[in-house]
């Protein structure tokens, strides 16, 4: 395997466990907003995240735990992935887990249309295959025509922030060191999500601290993993790899809360993991 190859492979692999532990996010936040609101929660994530974070930038860096180059891409980044976030939540306290993310999937098919474009990157046969089914797969699982609710509206607006933070992920994160930028992120997030937290406050009981503190966890490293990602590969590249959520969030969805994925939800997982083997097979 070559230097590039062996380059993408990393970024691959490091992007696999990011998009496999954000559904531990999800399902999380999901249980929790049975009793807090989404918008609370949304800044608990932040807040513990920096909790965990800051620390650790501190001890390796000093007192330049922030990234020195690009500031406004990285002001960019987490301003997209709040407002995606916030959404998100909005949308999984109204509907399926599995429903949830297979209409925020609409984010990577734009995003690597914005790649072109934006990022002037390559359009190849392997990454417009994979899109391909990829989308295909999303749309089994959606079956157009079915009445829409606001929840699903949600879903696909946080999908299409997402993509804007992926592109914006890639410009920022060249040279950019992972830690920093994931310091930079909670405590900017934290400070854009405080007004909304302020207003839907309600303090958390002891029984569930821990579910909170697996919020604040799960997201750093999830991020930290994704951050990383895009120092090794590119974002047409990795962009697809988001779809492996829905495997995770399925599981979540069956064993946490009952929710059983239909016949239409298992043929489209199949387009999807289909998606991503070729993105693998591409790099070998």
């Amino acid at each position: 395997m070559s230097d590039s190859s062996s380059r993408q492979a990393t970024g691959i692999l490091l992007m696999m466990a990011a998009m496999l532990s954000i559904p531990v996010v999800d399902g999380i936040a999901k249980y929790l907003s049975a009793a807090y609101s989404p918008l609370f929660l949304g800044w608990a994530r932040y807040a513990v995240a920096g909790l965990i974070v800051l620390p650790i930038a501190a001890l390796r860096n000093g007192r330049n735990i922030f990234p020195a180059e690009r500031r406004g891409s990285h002001l960019l980044r987490t301003l997209f992935l709040v407002v995606s976030m916030t959404l998100y939540f909005l949308a999984l306290a109204r509907i399926p887990l599995a429903t949830a993310i297979s209409a925020f999937f609409i984010g990577p098919i734009v995003a690597v249309v914005l790649s072109i474009f934006v990022l002037k990157e390559r359009m190849t046969w392997p990454k417009g295959v994979s899109l391909a089914l990829g989308f295909i797969g999303a749309i089994v699982i959606l079956r157009p025509g079915a009445a829409l609710n606001p929840g699903i509206l949600l879903a696909f607006g946080a999908g299409l922030c997402f993509a804007l933070y992926l592109i914006a992920t890639r410009w920022a994160s060249q040279g950019s060191d992972p830690i920093k930028t994931l310091a930079f992120q909670c405590v900017v997030g934290t400070l854009l999500l405080t007004p909304q937290a302020i207003a839907t406050w309600s303090s958390p009981q002891w029984s569930v601290l821990g579910f909170f503190l697996c919020l604040g966890l799960f997201s750093a490293f999830s991020h930290m993993m994704s951050i990383a990602a895009f120092r090794f590969a590119e974002a047409s590249l990795l962009a697809p790899l988001v779809y492996l959520e829905l495997l995770g969030a399925a599981l979540i969805g069956y064993y946490a809360f009952g929710e059983i994925p239909d016949a239409f939800t298992m043929v489209g997982a199949g387009f999807i993991i289909a998606a991503g083997l070729i993105l693998l097979k591409r790099i070998r």
